[in-house]
């Protein structure tokens, strides 16, 4: 396929996925599978530089992407974030704290995913790839999202805006952000949106503080991931042979621009329609994909992508 026309459609898939609650991790990989990419140095001969670099720069490729998806998220809630920054930390109303603004809050929520999932990176990697794992985590994660959004129709909510939410709250959010990095196909959104409704969010507030968590988690895992895709590092099943830093010419430079610029345009789009879809529907449609894509995963992903 020519690489233009797989970076706008990987562009699409990442921008489309990434901030509903369906796992854009998964869709990637799904997607770059069927579209033959290489993605696993075990497939490249040992001493193949040529399918080493390729799998390297793909590897690349998809963390990069996402920085169009972050940069959508950041400007569209820019109006919000500068309105956090200049209240802080009394907040608006005047009732926050260094604590309880919701920058804090934001900040509290985000250390509280990042020590569990930095501990549980390794187990996590090497279940990335497992398509069982990712049908799994698609099937359960759908049946929580679909009860708790059910359950949060009969209940009043005690927080109906950002500024209102405590730090029992962000924390619980937090952590339970952490499966999404520990399970592949769990989706942050999902987690962080359900864990909301949970300790009282209505569903507006819980999707703006999983918008909210989002920034810096985004950054921090895209920023992670970029560092150990540029420095050097062992391929497996290369004979001990390390690999070198990922080659850039034109068309790749082009391919990756391609492909950062279509996840922001996409991003932007759907973020706006994801809020007002849950103002007026709730997520129970999420749910129900993820649990129908989670069961055709189970019985026909290995016949069509392998693994």
């Amino acid at each position: 396929m020519n690489p233009y026309i797989l970076s706008i459609l990987l562009g699409i898939v990442e921008g489309l996925t990434e901030f509903l609650p369906v796992s854009s991790t998964a869709h990637l990989r799904i997607a770059e599978a069927l579209m033959k990419l290489p993605l696993d140095n075990s497939a490249c001969l040992a001493g193949n530089a040529a399918c080493l670099q390729d799998v390297r720069y793909w590897e690349m490729y998809t963390i990069v992407i996402q920085v169009g998806a972050i940069l959508a998220l950041c400007l569209l809630f820019l109006e919000r974030i500068v309105g956090f920054l200049r209240t802080f930390p009394e907040g608006d109303r005047g009732d926050r704290n260094w604590l309880t603004h919701p920058i804090s809050l934001t900040l509290v929520a985000f250390a509280c995913t990042s020590a569990p999932a930095l501990l549980l990176r390794k187990w996590s990697e090497k279940n990335l790839g497992s398509l069982n794992a990712m049908a799994i985590a698609f099937l359960v994660g759908g049946v929580i999202m679909w009860a708790v959004d059910a359950w949060s129709d009969r209940v009043e909510p005690s927080t109906t805006h950002v500024e209102e939410m405590t730090l029992p709250q962000a924390i619980w959010i937090g952590l339970c952000q952490t499966f999404s990095a520990v399970f592949p196909g769990t989706s942050r959104s999902m987690s962080t949106i359900a864990a909301g409704q949970i300790v009282g969010l209505d569903r507006p507030s819980a999707l703006e503080f999983s918008f909210l968590l989002s920034i810096p988690t985004m950054i921090a895992a895209t920023g992670w991931d970029l560092v150990k895709e540029i420095h050097p590092h062992k391929a497996a099943g290369a004979a001990g042979v390390a690999t070198a830093h990922v080659i850039m010419n034109p068309e790749r430079w082009i391919v990756l621009i391609i492909g950062t610029v279509v996840s922001f345009i996409v991003a932007l789009g759907v973020v706006e329609w994801f809020l007002m879809w849950v103002r007026r529907h709730g997520f129970a449609m999420f749910a129900i994909y993820r649990i129908v894509f989670g069961i055709a995963l189970l019985i026909w992903g290995a016949k069509l992508i392998g693994g």
